[in-house]
């Protein structure tokens, strides 16, 4: 299979019991997903822990990163692949030094640039930017827009996240415009997660990057 111009980095919705590990097997199943965002609040880190192991399995199975979002103690704790880190929740080289030189470190930069190749240097392995459209899954409190990204990849070869609001219907400027990922969860979790997932896929294939060689 050619490589896609963009791929898909999927986030869990704040409630991943009951049934939700059948469901994320099946969106894992639907396409190719990059990386799966472990994301739950209001769980002390045992609690989190225990929801973790059996969608880690999943990812694990299926060669899907399984990055921890926001707590590096929970990451290592874990054995993650990586961990997210927003602007509170801690510092790059603090998570190297605890996960180790292979972890996947990303950095929520929202629609910063200082924040961005601050988070380069520090040794961040992806940068994410956005929000791109308004978010049910989080309030938006930072817009973005597609010349960020395209400042971006002209300039770096870090890897960049594009987040917020999207869709299989509104993606196709974000790929074109240079992003890497497309970090998505509302629009896949709200309803049939293999179908959604499939979407996704149909439109990154009809959407290449506008300065891919051919």
């Amino acid at each position: 299979m050619a490589k896609l111009s963009s791929e898909l980095y999927l986030v869990s919705p704040l409630d991943v019991a009951g049934t939700f590990p059948e469901r994320l097997a099946r969106a894992l199943d639907a396409g190719p997903v990059a990386a799966f965002q472990f994301r739950v609040k209001g769980v002390d880190e045992h609690e989190a822990a225990r929801l973790a192991e059996p969608l880690q399995r999943i990812c694990a199975d299926r060669e899907v990163a399984f990055i921890v979002n926001d707590s590096i103690s929970l990451a290592r704790r874990l054995g993650a692949d990586g961990v997210h880190l927003g602007q509170d929740d801690g510092d790059v080289k603090d998570a190297r030094d605890r996960l180790g030189r292979n972890a996947q470190i990303g950095v929520t930069c929202h629609d910063s640039r200082h924040l961005a190749m601050d988070a380069g240097e520090a040794g961040a392995d992806y940068v994410a930017f956005g929000a791109f459209f308004p978010s049910s899954t989080k309030d938006t409190k930072h817009v973005a827009g597609l010349d960020l990204l395209e400042w971006w990849q002209s300039i770096f070869e870090l890897p960049c996240v594009a987040i917020g609001g999207i869709t299989p219907q509104n993606c196709a400027p974000l790929i074109q415009a240079g992003a890497d990922f497309l970090a998505v969860s509302n629009a896949v979790w709200s309803g049939d997660e293999a179908a959604n997932v499939a979407a996704f896929f149909d439109a990154i294939r009809a959407n290449p990057r506008l300065n891919e060689d051919s």
